[in-house]
């Protein structure tokens, strides 16, 4: 799953701008499992270093997954919870297949969308991919899907299953190398 172990993701490119209070994230191809646990780090990291608007440019995203989704889900839930508010999550130029996502999935809500002409001159930096091993990539799969089925219990039956699986793998990875406490 993913760039694991230090295997290189080559269908999907994070980039980022951050000035100040504000930041541009920017997902190149694929916005998917393989790329989770990367934007998830990023995400948080800006966050810690007081950006307070994110904008997720998704001009060259042509589809994200359910797991990315969901990342990015948990992430807006935490921004709405996060004192010292306002903070912004902004969507630019999601597809037509990506909005659909964000409807049948039951998260369009979170979300500020807007289609917009790409007018920024800000300087982006390619955010270098780390290496995920499988533990880590699957905690962050089962987080996303445990994330969408809270926030919409028409979810639940599309990935109770998904996650029964992604739960039990993970004990039994973590149990395999000794670390069964979890985070």
């Amino acid at each position: 799953m993913g760039s694991v172990r230090g295997m290189p993701n080559t269908n999907s490119r994070l980039l980022v701008a951050a000035e100040g209070t504000c930041a541009v994230v920017r997902v190149c191809g694929r916005a998917s499992f393989t790329c989770s646990a990367d934007f998830k780090l990023l995400a948080y990291e800006l966050l810690g270093k007081g950006v307070r608007c994110f904008i997720l440019d998704l001009t060259g995203c042509v589809i994200m997954d359910s797991t990315f989704l969901g990342i990015l889900a948990r992430f807006a839930q935490r921004l709405a919870e996060a004192p010292g508010g306002p903070h912004r999550l902004v969507l630019h130029n999601p597809n037509s297949r990506i909005l659909d996502l964000l409807d049948n999935l039951g998260v369009s809500h979170l979300f500020e969308v807007r289609q917009v002409q790409a007018t920024s001159d800000a300087v982006f930096q390619e955010v270098a991919p780390r290496a995920t091993d499988k533990v880590e990539a699957t905690r962050v799969a089962l987080e996303a899907h445990q994330t969408l089925m809270e926030i919409s219990p028409g979810n639940v039956a599309k990935f109770k299953e998904v996650a029964e699986f992604m739960a039990n793998d993970l004990r039994r990875m973590e149990k395999g190398r000794g670390d069964g406490a979890g985070e």
